[in-house]
């Protein structure tokens, strides 16, 4: 391990190196609306992947062997946890019919705000647990109960119509009957008015939101390290857009992923749970998130052949 580099710089250059990203995302390789091809998706989900694990070299460097290998946990633990995300966006953009040319700029824009939420929730969640050792019983419980949720929730029978926030944005902006392009917001008779394209992106921020309750107290079952948490939060949420084009044509073939994924949330409830009288190590906690991830997938990959 090298020298001990103070929090503020790596905090001050990881945040430089997002918005760099981010604006040569949307400033210079995303400038025209296109609909992302399969190779295209498959090979930023390739490049965002490849960057979380030399992120993670860089931990081992100057953090040490345990946060890099608190850093990969947490990073597969909340990417494994986006894909149910992606699930519920894919109804999102499908419901509203959302023009594939566009379904980039609504994701970028879902992404950014998901990390301003997302840094504030960690700062929170950080500021609980340093002061409150009964919050992990709380988080604990809460996700158990996520977890059992889960496996019997069916995301399709939501009914978007009457989803608040687009009740509230019909309630309180004016909002024009038709899409304009990839256009948010325009002037008409003098007026402002707001697209149903910016009306999508805000029910994506808030899902996002939803899953963030359920992700975040789970990733401080792996690590109280605050700068994991939310680097490996981060990592998750900007690989999220390549990953939705990547997989979004094959969500049908991976029907037993939420159980698996309801499985997770349950352990990593359990551990939280019993910390205080039992600690699971992190090797364990990313094995089972391996395991229960390949076997769920395997299932469902079988299942559909023989469905076939």
């Amino acid at each position: 391990m090298l020298a001990a580099v103070p929090d503020f710089w790596l905090y001050a250059g990881f945040i430089a190196l997002v918005l760099f990203l981010l604006a040569l995302d949307l400033g210079v390789l995303n400038r025209k609306p296109h609909v992302v091809k399969l190779s295209e998706a498959l090979g930023w989900t390739a490049f965002w992947v490849g960057l979380a694990l030399a992120f993670n070299a860089f931990v081992w460097q100057f953090k040490g062997a345990v946060a890099a290998k608190e850093f990969f946990a947490g990073y597969l633990l909340e990417q494994s946890l986006s894909v149910d995300n992606i699930f519920v966006i894919i109804l999102i953009l499908r419901y509203f019919k959302v023009d594939p040319r566009y379904q980039h700029k609504v994701l970028f824009w879902g992404i950014v705000g998901a990390l301003v939420m997302r840094g504030t929730m960690i700062a929170l969640g950080s500021a609980l647990i340093n002061s409150f050792d009964w919050i992990f019983f709380v988080f604990g419980a809460f996700l158990v109960y996520t977890g059992i949720r889960m496996a019997y929730h069916n995301e399709e029978d939501a009914d978007l119509a009457d989803n608040f926030v687009v009740r509230l944005s019909r309630k309180f902006l004016r909002i024009t009957q038709h899409y304009h392009a990839d256009a948010f917001t325009l002037r008409k008779d003098g007026l402002r008015y707001f697209t149903p394209l910016f009306v999508v992106v805000l029910v994506v921020e808030v899902t996002d939101l939803v899953f963030a309750v359920d992700s975040i107290p789970a990733i401080f079952a792996i690590t109280k390290d605050p700068f994991i948490v939310f680097t490996s939060n981060v990592f998750a949420v900007m690989g999220l857009r390549s990953l939705f084009f990547a997989v979004a044509g094959a969500m049908d073939h991976f029907k037993y992923l939420k159980y698996g994924l309801s499985v997770i949330l349950c352990f990593i409830g359990v551990k939280m749970f019993i910390q205080a009288w039992y600690h699971i190590h992190v090797e364990v906690a990313l094995g089972v998130i391996v395991g229960v991830l390949g076997i769920s997938i395997l299932t469902s990959i079988i299942a559909k052949r023989r469905a076939k």
